[in-house]
């Protein structure tokens, strides 16, 4: 009875299976209130953006989904269990991953031992035996090692493994990141602001690659993004924050021509 009730029936008449839910996710910071009151429910597969002008708490929920911070009220749902207050390395073994608005790499490391790393989440081997190199471990690093290299030519970088991410241009780096978060076997992946920087051609590859990933391997992606042609193309269901509160949750076509998104954050001009 209890899986039953967290699914919904899609409009194809499908069972969709609710993956992530934000219940009155609300969180303060003295007298502030950074984000008040959201919900919204992500289903398995969805494509789903989170928009709003600056400030409106975008980045803040992505924080509280991943344990930067606990909900002051409300709650965060994974799967069905309640995840308020775990540790950010306990919620990415459960699944769910992110990229950040500033590039985290190690700039000496190369791409495919960036990747290395966050494969290593899921690593069994205890420190004490990797040093002797033992055939599991060797076996284990190169189970890791192909690893990055597929995922690698996912984002479009099998030629560039070698080289160092300090040395590859920006949208590239942008994509590392997002290959260093599948590595650690997601699934649900967040992505803050993954085209920030990027020139049309770099955002249409992205865009792309984001799409493979929910493809093929049947991942739920969460993006926060500015750029409204970029969010408009790729995402099948939107929610808008503006100061803390949702305003408008909906398919890219309601929400391109919601007047209180026009008002708070799309102008006038996105409407035509």
């Amino acid at each position: 009875m209890a899986l039953v009730q967290e699914q919904e029936i899609a409009g194809d008449g499908c069972v969709s299976e609710t993956i992530l839910e934000l219940k009155e996710a609300t969180i303060k910071f003295g007298g502030l209130t950074a984000v008040n009151k959201v919900s919204f429910v992500l289903n398995r597969g969805d494509l789903f953006g989170l928009i709003g002008p600056n400030g409106a708490g975008k980045t803040t929920c992505f924080n509280l989904i991943t344990g930067v911070y606990r909900p002051t009220s409300g709650d965060i749902e994974f799967k069905g269990k309640v995840i308020n207050g775990f540790a950010p390395n306990k919620i990415a073994t459960l699944g769910i991953c992110r990229t950040f608005q500033n590039i985290r790499l190690f700039g000496a490391l190369s791409a495919r031992e960036n990747v290395m790393v966050g494969a290593n989440l899921r690593s069994k081997t205890v420190m004490p035996s990797s040093f002797w190199l033992l055939p599991p471990v060797i076996r284990e690093t190169d189970e890791m090692r192909a690893k990055a290299e597929h995922l690698l030519e996912v984002v479009g970088l099998k030629e560039d493994m070698s080289t160092r991410s300090a040395d590859l241009s920006y949208g590239e780096q942008r994509r590392l990141e997002i290959a260093r978060a599948m590595a650690t076997d997601p699934e649900l992946i967040l992505l803050d602001e993954p085209a920030a920087g990027m020139n049309p051609l770099e955002k249409e590859t992205l865009q792309k690659v984001v799409r493979r990933i929910r493809d093929e391997f049947s991942m739920t992606v969460l993006l926060i993004e500015h750029d409204m042609r970029f969010v408009m193309g790729l995402c099948e269901r939107i929610v808008v924050l503006d100061h803390g509160e949702e305003i408008a949750q909906g398919p890219p076509e309601s929400i391109r021509s919601n007047p209180k998104v026009i008002e708070a954050y799309l102008g006038e001009a996105a409407t035509h």
